[in-house]
């Protein structure tokens, strides 16, 4: 068994790229199940997050195994292996294991240590669980790498002002216009990322902001979280609209194809009034032909790059100090794994040991005959079960214990020998 991590982010890929490749929430059960239908693929996690798709896998034999993951994703994104090829990283094992608790950390996120990514681990955990795709190997991975991220946003002030990509595109609408007080706001979606938007909007001083959603008791949801912003909420079917009406447009919904292009825009919009259209969602909410409106500038996710990059350096150093807590982190999980191995060769060993103490206080019980009372019965089998976890105790931790593979692994095979263990169950 190995370990693997196949995909890409976006240091790796352009968002028109990730969008092809994204795996939402409605669809990870019929995603989980092809992966799993493979005959090389034990486990399969998918992270999938406007920003990466990464499957998280337990394979029988590593190649074949991300043969098959890479299949996958050509027949999913219905683009060829050879396009996505140069797009894609793979990682195995011990770099795996390090590359979600550094993911978990929000040390590889677009925002350095930005928050929002634990909680996307901590959902693709209960997903991979809920349909059958995680299994002990990475349901310990999953457990270890969130335990990681928890730990570096408390032992660490990494997350401490860090922005996430909604405020990463309210600074850039900021940088963009003299004031945002002046501005008419609109918002198309009222997820989590919509609720940042109109958090940081309002700490920045927007005033006049409009709401759209297909659900209206969503918008509604969201409107209550800010009692004193006077938020307007108008349904989905106002959407064109609202825009003509609009100075800034922020997209982010959940639709996987684009919701504004030209054509639509340039029917209501007028050629003197200027609008700015910054998408944020992953598949884009905005198609590309946009940009050809002499009167629209349109951003997306990569376009906050920039953004971004003026707040990292006050957070580096302090992500040098969290990748030291995740090498502990990595260590601890590397120790479990490097007992999986000892597992089968204990639990024979264990189960041979107790065969022999079970007939053998048997036989010394039925030469005792029936005076021997219960209670006495019960003193000699704790006795005797006694004996042999203090025999058995010394051999399991020192075997557990040592860190050198092919030392482990002769230690195992000279137990096997000396207890005459049945290798084939051994080796299970």
């Amino acid at each position: 068994m190995n370990i693997a991590v196949v995909g890409l982010t976006h240091k790796t890929a352009p968002v028109e790229v990730r969008e092809k490749l994204s795996i939402p929430e409605p669809v990870c059960d019929k995603a989980i199940a092809q992966l799993c239908s493979y005959p090389h693929i034990e486990e399969v996690a998918v992270l999938s997050t406007c920003n990466r798709l990464e499957l998280y896998l337990v394979t029988s034999e590593t190649e074949q195994g991300i043969r098959e993951v890479n299949q996958f994703l050509s027949e999913h994104s219905k683009l060829p292996s050879s396009h996505l090829r140069p797009y894609l990283f793979t990682l195995l094992h011990q770099d795996a294991v390090m590359h979600l608790m550094r993911v978990s950390a929000g040390l590889d996120s677009l925002v350095l240590g930005e928050g929002q990514i634990l909680a996307q681990v901590k959902q693709c955990h209960k997903l991979g669980q809920q349909h059958q795709g995680i299994g002990r190997i990475l349901n310990q991975l999953f457990k270890q790498g969130i335990s990681a991220g928890k730990r570096v946003r408390t032992e660490t002030s990494i997350g401490t002002g860090a922005v996430s990509i909604s405020s990463a595109a309210v600074e850039l609408a900021q940088m963009k216009v003299d004031s945002l007080s002046a501005q008419r706001v609109t918002i198309i979606g009222a997820g989590k990322m919509s609720r940042l938007l109109v958090q940081h909007l309002l700490s920045k001083g927007a005033n006049n902001i409009v709401i759209l959603n297909r659900s209206m008791n969503r918008a509604r949801e969201l409107a209550n979280m800010f009692p004193d912003a006077h938020l307007r909420l108008l349904p989905i079917d106002d959407m064109m609209d609202a825009i003509a009406q609009s100075d800034i447009v922020f997209t982010s919904t959940s639709s996987t194809e684009p919701i504004l292009d030209r054509a639509n825009l340039e029917g209501v919009l007028d050629p003197s009034q200027p609008l700015m259209v910054i998408d944020i969602a992953v598949p884009r909410n905005v198609a590309a032909d946009v940009n050809e409106l002499s009167m629209v500038r349109a951003f997306n996710v990569d376009d906050l790059k920039a953004v971004v990059a003026q707040n990292q350096e006050s957070r580096r150093q302090m992500a040098m100090e969290a990748e030291a807590l995740l090498e502990e982190e990595v260590e601890t999980f590397e120790a479990w794994w490097r007992s999986l191995e000892t597992v089968s060769t204990i639990s024979c060993l264990r189960d041979k040991v107790e065969a022999i103490r079970a007939q053998e206080l048997e036989k010394a019980l039925s030469r005792l005959g029936t005076e021997f009372g219960d209670r006495h019965r019960e003193v000699i089998e704790a006795l005797t079960k006694g004996i042999v976890n203090k025999i058995l105790h010394d051999p399991m931790v020192q075997l557990r214990a040592q860190q050198d593979i092919e030392a482990r692994r002769q230690a195992m095979e000279t137990l096997e020998l000396l207890f005459n263990l049945d290798n084939q169950q051994a080796r299970v």
